[in-house]
């Protein structure tokens, strides 16, 4: 099974943040990209199991397409304090 994960960075926290959005509520974070996406497996593998063990079905796949990131001109910082 594949499922799309969605990755944000948080400069501020200086995290990075995973989210599923087949599996509502099952997220994670890490201080690199690689542990959040290390993180998010095993997050993914647990939802599934209490999925299981509760009897319910497990979603579908989605198909999401890969989204890519662009960095903005940090004069658009200013835009956004507005």
């Amino acid at each position: 099974m594949r499922y799309t994960v969605l990755i944000y960075e948080d400069a501020e926290e200086k995290l990075y943040g995973a989210v599923v959005p087949e599996l509502p509520g099952c997220v994670t974070q890490g201080e690199t990209l690689d542990e959040a996406l290390a993180n998010i497996r095993e997050a993914i593998e647990g939802h599934l199991l209490a999925m299981a063990a509760y009897g319910e079905d497990l979603p579908e796949e989605m198909g999401l397409p890969v989204i890519a990131t662009v960095d903005v001109h940090p004069d658009f910082a200013a835009v956004a304090e507005r």
